[in-house]
């Protein structure tokens, strides 16, 4: 009889991926060396718009060690190649061909035009130089209010216009709420309705992930092998049969060590993933194409970038009646995967966790001369967390109330979830009030206050702000259901199979694609508390298309909220098996067997069998139960019900110097209620890196663009992401409301961070500049730009 194991879901495990990680025991994309390999360099274009009147790659072909040197021609003589966009989001969606390399027009800087394949990576670049070619430069369009103005450059002529899509929810008209219309004409009339209005701008941002993308491709062998350091395996196989007619079983993608992704890479097929794949089958060898840092940061696509018109209506007692949200999001030159519906992620979140009884949002989308946007940590729903967090704080300050009272006011009280939303989401869970108190406690809110107060009114030049974020999100980009009514390209199911070896060993196989979530720990935990086994003993394959065949990857917190889910309900299955082995084998009837993970016993004896016993009785196969088969491996499909909601309150005390614009962290609080914790330091080190992320918007990362189109923040010298040093000590804890939504009440956690923080920031430094005239400053809140609206008195 197998002795009882302690349970592992909660415990904090270290993570198992990390010895061989952190000791350069890794094969990362481009360690990957094949027989015969050549490497590929992209030349890309200097001008954010311009006409290609001439190639001439004769030098480059001469050069020694080159290969081939390729045009768009080459690889798409007929021009029919349309790199896949996986979320029309309106019927009447301007779609602009995307191309493997610019034909005849560049549209954004950046993008490429030609290819040098050679025998060496440093050959391959220096050829590119060799490359004459001539542009007639066009008009650019940088700015999405210019880019919609009548007369304005078009980015793409054939389309007309610059307008991408158009798309809008309304309470009122889809029957989940009120007419907004009237809620803020109420509101506007009345001596007790109060109307605020600000315009707040999301800043372009750039994922930078520690890995620049790669790709090694082998056409050689029966299957056409594509490695690639991609968050979406099973993704990129499915589009890469689609878009370039290739036949999906004779396909294989492997993602193997992948050195973070943040979103930026869930392409279903970039161009050069593509490009690459061209050249492999031109060639019959394997190639290998990986980007430098700075081609990364131009080329990789950005994330956010749009302006948000948010105008919220009131009572005078502080209840709020109305939002509307009007925005602007600026697509870049082209589309990608999810590019025109990763502001629609936020559209069912601006409402938050308060009680709005009417919502309206609008979002156009705007094509300008830039790189792509498309999805990054948190993904639309950053910015709608940060327009409502920051229009309840405008909206307190009209008002003379304090901001975590408007909040308490109308948020969603935990005796009535589930909650149906006025964008008719229901929330399952949820307890504001308690992430709230233990957040105020750990914070001192009060005597922070107080702290304040007495700066204030000693004139003291470094002044004290204090920024507050409750936040809620929606997690694990499922049903399909809903996504089919948003008319998004794919399911949110996901698949796990879980493999029962003779010894008692389990292999378990999963479609989610981890690069740094830790989901061959948290997995493992899982797996040995269903089946009882220990820790140690549960293997975790990922990443490879042959041996997870069906899967739908990772992104948007998802993996544990539904690819955990599929490895409880197929270790369910497993354990169904085993019972009626079980039942055979000790002569009883399955109704009188208990399960306690591990092992089955005889009810009212001492008669068991392990887990372990059974898997090698199994395999031996000499006595099994007429009707079933020798084989306890079993597999599950899993698609929710519902998202997943997790929530908490971040509370954040800044000091800002009113004579240099100098903004200091002083303290950082979040309480995050992520439902059931699978492991404990995950989650602690998933909270970090997202705070980091969150307050880096807040105070560090812009994407800047000269008045041509030249990206000015095109390296790490330029482009400030924060170190440790420019951090907090951040203090972090946890309440626990369980989802109702999966057997294992777990919610998604790896975007929380960076969703609550951005506002809490901003929050902090207005307030401590408040009493000056200053109502917003734009992001990043730079000493540049916090002295300057000190000095103004506004915002800048």
């Amino acid at each position: 009889m197998t002795a009882t194991i302690e349970p592992e879901v909660g415990k904090a495990r270290k993570r198992k991926e990390d010895a061989r990680l952190i000791t350069g025991r890794t094969r990362w994309t481009d360690n990957i060396t094949l027989p015969g390999m050549l490497h590929m360099a992209i030349l890309r274009s200097p001008l954010a718009h311009a006409k290609i009147t001439k190639i001439d790659t004769s030098r480059a072909k001469e050069m020694p060690g080159v290969v081939a040197v390729y045009t768009a021609t080459d690889l798409d003589p007929e021009g029919v190649i349309n790199l896949p966009v996986g979320w029309p989001v309106t019927p009447d969606m301007k779609h602009p061909r995307r191309p493997v390399l610019a034909a005849d027009t560049v549209h954004f800087a950046g993008e490429g035009v030609a290819i040098v394949v050679a025998r060496d990576n440093y050959v391959a670049h220096d050829a590119l130089e060799a490359i004459d070619i001539d542009y007639d430069e066009l008009p650019v369009v940088l700015d999405m209010e210019a880019a919609l103005a009548e007369g304005a450059p078009l980015v793409h002529p054939e389309l007309e216009t610059n307008r991408n899509a158009l798309w809008i929810f309304d309470s009122g008209e889809a029957g989940t709420g009120a007419s907004i219309e009237q809620a803020i004409s109420e509101a506007e009339s009345s001596d007790d309705g109060i109307v605020v209005k600000r315009r707040f701008r999301q800043q372009r941002l750039i994922p930078a992930f520690m890995e620049p993308r790669s790709t090694v491709v082998d056409p050689t062998a029966a299957q056409l092998t594509i490695w690639s350091s991609t968050q979406v395996p099973h993704i990129v196989k499915t589009m890469t049969a689609l878009t370039l007619g290739l036949p999906e079983h004779k396909l294989r993608v492997i993602a193997p060590d992948v050195g973070g992704g943040f979103g930026g890479k869930i392409s279903g097929l970039l161009p050069e993933e593509a490009a690459t794949i061209l050249v492999a089958q031109k060639l019959g060898r394997p190639v290998k194409w990986t980007e430098s840092r700075s081609e990364c940061m131009v080329t990789a696509h950005h994330g956010r970038d749009q302006i948000q018109d948010i105008t919220i209506s009131a009572r005078r007692d502080g209840t709020v009646t109305g939002l509307k949200v009007e925005l602007l999001a600026d697509m870049g030159a082209y589309l990608g995967l999810v590019t025109p519906g990763v502001p629609l992620l936020g559209a069912f979140m601006y409402n938050a966790i308060y009680k709005f009884p009417a919502y309206h949002f609008a979002c156009t989308n705007v094509f300008t001369n830039k790189t792509l946007t498309d999805a990054y940590r948190g993904a639309g729903r950053p910015e709608a967390t940060f327009a409502v967090e920051r229009i309840m704080d405008e909206l307190a300050v009209e008002l003379g109330m304090d901001p975590l009272e408007i909040r308490e006011k109308n948020w969603i009280k935990h005796e009535e979830f589930p909650f149906t939303t006025v964008c008719g989401l229901i929330y399952d869970s949820g307890n504001y009030e308690a992430a709230t108190a233990k957040a105020m406690e750990l914070f001192g809110y009060d005597a922070l206050r107080a702290e304040q107060k007495q700066r204030r009114e000693s004139g003291d030049p470094v002044q004290l702000g204090i920024g507050i974020s409750t936040f809620t999100e929606m997690c694990g980009i499922a049903p399909s259901r809903v996504l089919g009514a948003l008319n998004f390209g794919a399911g949110g199911w996901e698949h796990a199979s879980i493999r029962m070896l003779p010894t008692g060993k389990v292999e378990v196989v999963t479609g989610t694609s981890p690069h740094g979530q830790g989901h061959v720990t948290a997995w493992s935990q899982i797996v040995a508390d269903q089946l009882g086994v220990p820790f140690e003993d549960v293997e975790v394959i990922h990443g490879d298309t042959q041996s997870s065949h069906k899967g739908l990857d990772t992104y948007g917190s998802r993996s544990l909220a539904i690819g955990g889910i599929a490895i409880v309900k197929a270790a369910e299955k497993v354990v169904t098996k085993a019972r009626r082995i079980a039942a055979h084998l000790m002569e009883c009837s399955e109704d009188d067997l208990d399960w306690s993970p591990g092992a089955f016993t005889v009810k009212g004896t001492d008669k068991s069998m392990s887990i372990q016993e059974i898997a090698l009785a199994t395999f031996f196969a000499h006595n099994y139960p007429e009707g079933s088969e020798p084989n306890l491996d079993s597999q599950a499909t899993f698609d929710p019900d519902n998202f997943s909601f997790p929530h908490g309150t971040h509370l954040c005390a800044a000091e800002v110097d009113t004579e240099t614009g100098r903004v200091r962290l002083r303290s950082y609080v979040c309480v995050d209620d992520v439902g059931v914790v699978v492991n404990p330091l995950i989650v602690e080190g998933q909270v970090h890196g997202g705070l980091a992320q969150g307050i880096a918007q807040a105070l560090f990362e812009e994407a800047v663009h000269d008045e041509s189109g030249q990206l000015t923040t095109g390296t790490f010298a330029d482009y400030l992401l924060p170190s440790a040093a420019d951090l907090p000590s951040f203090t972090t804890d946890r309440t626990e409301t369980p989802a109702t939504s999966n057997p294992l009440g777990v919610k998604g956690v790896g975007e929380a961070g960076t969703i609550a923080s951005t506002p809490a920031v901003v929050n902090a430094i207005v307030d401590a500049v408040r009493h000056m005239g200053v109502n917003d400053i734009e992001m990043p809140c730079s000493p540049m730009r916090v002295w300057s609206a000190i000095r103004s008195g506004g915002a800048q």
